[in-house]
């Protein structure tokens, strides 16, 4: 993943999050181990195959790893890797930015 990235440090953090599913499912993540179906009852209204297209594509940019065992039907878990658990900080800084907002758009 690293080949072609933009050269702002910001531009390289909203290439790799900038879709709201993939906060969400980062989110969701931060918790531990999830099988997708959990990952698609927790994120919400998402399909399936957007789902599974953000799944790839993190996992592609090294933030989730995923674990398929050999079962039937097969049970598929995926799990942030260091790179993703270091995304903590900033989604922990978008909860209190949110949190302060709604407060004062009341």
């Amino acid at each position: 993943m690293k080949k072609d990235l933009p050269a702002c440090p910001v531009e390289t953090t909203l290439m790799l999050i900038s879709d709201r599913w993939k906060v969400l499912i980062i989110r969701d993540l931060l918790e531990g181990t999830r099988r997708f179906g959990e990952l698609k009852k927790s994120v919400g209204n998402i399909s399936q195959k957007v789902l599974t297209a953000n799944l790839r594509s993190m996992e592609e940019a090294g933030l989730l790893t995923r674990k398929v065992y050999p079962e039937v039907p097969p049970r598929v878990e995926y799990t942030l890797t260091e790179t993703g658990y270091s995304l903590k900080p900033i989604l922990d800084a978008m909860v209190v930015w949110g949190t302060e907002y709604k407060k004062n758009s009341v």
